[in-house]
């Protein structure tokens, strides 16, 4: 029996050996994660797009009153506040640039939406500002997983579509550049659309600055359902690339105006992501835009009162 007692010690003698040794073990490669961890988190701090604050929240970015009745007063140093003053369309992945501020889409491998505040001065022709020196590339502050490359687009037959156009950021260079991000890009029909018709409608926003003291624009990709021979409606839409970039049906651009008294305007777009007679004109591709706030989930501009606006697409309210 004592013998026995002895045997039974020297095994739980040996088992909390092993445990004691595991426990090392596993500290040691818990704290190695640590560290590895803490690595990758200084690289991807140094990465454009990732956001500049911690948790995005449009209350601790917007003024907490539900709805803004007059214009408010934004400070200038706060260049987030001042683009993303009217609300948050959504609060997905949130990526903040320097002169735009997106939200990705990382199923479609694009922007879910993008937005831009434009005046005069920001989109003025800016001669220290080159265009010929930015580079198309990948977004390194998105996981590898959900990142689109330069190889998706080659050879697929479409251009890469800029969101935030960058005709609308001149004032440094730096701005420019980060247009070229493939988070801000979008697979879009070259001739007739990408470099026509759509070319048309970012210019008409870009000339709205001569009029309007502050434009506020939300551009973003749209995957809208067609019918089909046996009647039913479907969304279906082309992929490229191994990374599987999504193809958009339409493209929407949302813009708010303000003029020098604050009366607010309010224009809604849908363009086909397709081949566009030069001489259809803009008008035609206006829509309501409720309609575009269904079709994409999102909610534009909800931090303005709708008895601010003046009107909408060109009609007094």
């Amino acid at each position: 029996m004592r013998l026995h007692a002895v045997n039974t010690v020297k095994k739980l003698v040996l088992i909390s050996g092993i445990s004691g040794l595991s426990y090392y073990a596993g500290r040691q490669s818990i704290e190695n994660k640590l560290e590895s961890c803490q690595k990758e988190t200084k690289n991807l701090l140094s990465k454009p797009a990732l956001p500049i604050f911690s948790t995005v929240s449009a209350a601790a970015l917007i003024p907490r009153n539900e709805t803004f009745d007059k214009p408010a007063i934004i400070p200038k140093e706060n260049r987030i506040v001042q683009i993303m003053r009217y609300g948050f369309p959504s609060l997905d992945n949130v990526r903040s640039f320097d002169d735009f501020v997106l939200s990705y889409d990382r199923r479609m491998r694009t922007a879910a939406w993008v937005f831009e505040h434009l005046t005069a001065e920001s989109v003025k022709h800016n001669d220290a500002v080159d265009r010929a020196k930015c580079d198309f590339k990948p977004d390194e502050s998105i996981h590898p997983f959900f990142r689109a490359d330069n190889s998706d687009y080659k050879k697929s037959g479409y251009d890469r579509g800029h969101l935030a156009a960058a005709g609308n950021h001149k004032r440094e260079q730096r701005h420019i550049e980060q247009t070229f991000y493939l988070s801000n890009i979008s697979p879009q029909v070259g001739v007739g659309f990408n470099r026509d018709s759509w070319n048309r409608l970012e210019r008409y926003v870009r000339k709205l600055t001569k009029t309007f003291r502050n434009v506020y624009v939300c551009t973003g990709p749209l995957y809208l359902p067609r019918k089909e021979a046996n009647g039913k409606l479907y969304v279906k839409y082309e992929v490229i690339g191994s990374s599987n970039v999504a193809v958009p049906t339409h493209f929407f651009k949302v813009v708010v105006c303000e003029d020098a008294d604050g009366k607010l305007e309010l224009e809604s777009y849908v363009m086909p992501n397709e081949v566009i007679s030069d001489d259809t004109p803009l008008e035609n591709f206006r829509v309501p835009p409720e309609s575009i706030e269904r079709a994409a989930g999102l909610l534009f501009f909800d931090k303005i009162n709708r008895k601010m606006l003046s009107k909408i697409n060109g009609k007094k309210l």
